[in-house]
């Protein structure tokens, strides 16, 4: 299967790009656009409970270094592929220990919809934003997008308020954040009087989140999260470690901020107190630019600050999933 899936992949590759070629030494490492971008193919089954493993060695990963490179996630079971840019993950990468074999463990795990790519010690990080092959024509043929460094803080929270309600969710934002919210992002849409009951006991702690997903009509919370534009992302961890430890039913937890800190995300991340409590297994990494390639904002008008420049948000098939 896993042969059958590579050349499946390189077919189709091969029909957008045009001429693919191996690199020496590897069997997995292929130039493609003329020598434009660099492929590093992986496979894996999709086991019981959707687990997938995935070894990538030290040695080909050395290869990507210093070019535009991507790491191709094949699965088995009918998905499109993911073409994760491996410049945004160099430094994890680095920063990891290799098993006994020479190869860095990584797992891709869907959590309540959304796509993540899973690093042994390093901690999760959402890549719904890089499935499918129109993800990486317009990664090559255009270079990556430089919108999202002109976001604001408050703009990330409109953003990801209006992708949690377009996917079919009740969304929270903190009273005193709400007037600073950008409407011409996004038509205008109601928001949660308050944080949803039940949760009296972490009420206070709820009202600070940047962005609340909550269940429509059950009083759930289906997601959180916090937007670390030029704060400490140690604060905003810190806020989720309470949220956990004082309510487990809350599981899904994101930090969203610029390409730049994934590294003190990952830093921040495993202290020994977050991994005491759990935290590390469940909060992944939302970077600036997944906000804005997300399918369910190509919908939304986006008006840069400066000038009369704007643009329409183009993105590729969605892959969080709709509300439960």
């Amino acid at each position: 299967m896993a042969n059958l899936l590579k050349a499946a992949a390189l077919g189709e590759l091969r029909r957008r790009f045009g001429d693919i070629e191996k690199m020496p030494g590897s069997r997995s490492l292929f130039t493609l656009a003329g020598g434009m971008a660099r492929i590093y193919l992986r496979y894996s089954r999709v086991h019981s409970r959707g687990r997938t493993f995935f070894g990538l060695r030290q040695i080909d990963l050395r290869q990507l270094e210093g070019h535009d490179s991507y790491l191709c996630f094949l699965l088995d079971d009918g998905s499109p592929p993911v073409f994760v840019p491996y410049s945004d993950f160099e430094q994890v990468f680095r920063n990891a220990e290799p098993a006994r074999d020479g190869q860095y463990k990584a797992q891709l795990v869907t959590r309540g919809g959304a796509l993540e790519l899973y690093v042994a010690r390093q901690g999760r990080f959402n890549v719904e934003g890089y499935v499918g092959y129109e993800t990486l024509r317009g990664a090559v043929e255009a270079g990556r997008r430089s919108d999202a460094r002109s976001l604001s803080h408050s703009q990330v929270q409109t953003l990801l308020a209006a992708i949690g309600r377009l996917k079919g969710y009740e969304v929270h934002v903190p009273e005193y954040d709400v007037a600073r919210l950008d409407w011409s992002l996004a038509g205008r849409f109601p928001l949660c009087a308050g944080v949803p009951a039940g949760f009296e006991r972490i009420r206070g702690i709820l009202s600070e989140v940047d962005v609340l997903w909550v269940g429509a009509g059950r009083s759930t919370l289906e997601a959180l999260y916090e937007v670390e534009h030029s704060t400490p992302i140690y604060s905003g961890l810190l806020r989720f470690n309470d949220v956990l430890i004082t309510d487990h039913r809350v599981t899904r937890f994101s930090i969203v901020s610029n390409e730049a800190r994934r590294e003190v995300f990952s830093r921040q991340l495993f202290r020994p107190t977050f991994v005491r409590s759990g935290l590390a297994e469940l909060c992944g990494f939302l970077e600036y630019g997944n906000v804005l390639v997300h399918r369910t904002v190509s919908d939304l008008y986006y008006s840069f600050s400066d000038g009369d420049a704007s643009v329409f948000v183009d993105a590729p098939p969605d892959t969080l999933g709709s509300s439960q």
